[in-house]
């Protein structure tokens, strides 16, 4: 992959200036990490605004990865002196777990206003994380209600509101923001593969090639199943076995390799291919 990836839409600006000033305010930061790649999900700016407040990292879509390395990314991100959970956001019993987390995390602002004669004051939470990681699909858990839009396409949510979500804390959601340019390609690469940049902003051939060569390096028998590839080989082998097993050509009947492409792509999105993680630990 060759230069910088840039996605940068106007309203993730504007965005992005509003949330480091409203981080101030908070008590407790959510932040939401797509198990299939935790690290790239971090947005590094907003990290340093949220440097110095109490952290909950929640890990989502955990069905769709590596059970084995999700768990030592639990732990990765638990050394870093914050709360983690990997929860299910269409389980209902998430909510507990999660209430319960930023209770632990808020407790010390509510000693301090009893220290000061005050009523304690509902823990003010922020959700933040990049597009197409669960942001939507937590607020209505938290708010047992359909709060906020779901839609598995990035950039979808792209106002803010507050949630009161019981007694104890309410929350404010953000839209899902990216850095402004990614110099490390395999990020860039990662947040394509799940979702959270738009599919036509990478071309698709690079996708694959990345794809491939994860699959090839830790999950050799990824595509066996699905296509009955029993060896990951070249690109040009791969995409064109596909195309046969699946009955992709053109009228001429030669390979549609783009369809390929396109087919091998959202298979991997689906979590048809099995459960892969593209960062390892």
């Amino acid at each position: 992959m060759a230069n910088d990836i840039h996605w940068f839409p106007g309203h993730m600006n504007k965005a992005l200036h509003e949330v480091e000033e409203k981080i101030k305010m908070m008590d407790v930061i959510i932040e939401l990490l797509d198990a299939r790649a935790p690290l790239s999900s971090v947005n590094e700016r907003l990290e340093k605004a949220t440097a110095h407040k109490k952290k909950l990292f929640l890990i989502t879509k955990a069905d769709l990865a590596d059970e084995k390395q999700t768990q030592l990314w639990m732990k990765h991100f638990m050394s870093q002196d914050s709360e983690v959970l990997v929860v299910n956001l269409t389980n209902k019993n998430a909510y507990n777990s999660i209430a319960n987390a930023v209770i632990r995390l808020g407790k010390s602002k509510w000693q301090k206003e009893m220290a000061r004669g005050m009523k304690p004051q509902p823990i003010r939470t922020m959700i933040i994380g990049i597009p197409n990681v669960g942001k939507s699909s937590l607020i209505n858990l938290l708010a047992k209600r359909k709060a906020a839009g779901v839609q598995n396409k990035p950039g979808y949510t792209r106002g803010e509101q507050w949630i009161r979500v019981n007694k104890d804390f309410m929350l404010l959601d953000t839209p899902g923001i990216l850095p402004m340019s990614y110099e490390n390609k395999e990020k860039a690469a990662n947040l394509a593969l799940i979702g959270s940049i738009r599919e036509d902003i990478l071309p698709n051939h690079d996708l694959v090639s990345y794809l491939l060569d994860e699959l090839k390096y830790h999950y050799p028998d990824a595509l066996k199943d699905r296509f009955d590839i029993s060896e990951i080989t070249s690109y040009e082998n791969v995409i064109r076995a596909i195309s046969v097993r699946r009955g992709l050509l053109t009228s001429s009947g030669g390979y549609a390799l783009e369809k390929a492409e396109s087919l091998l792509l959202k298979e991997f999105k689906d979590g048809l291919l099995g459960r892969i993680t593209l960062e390892w630990l």
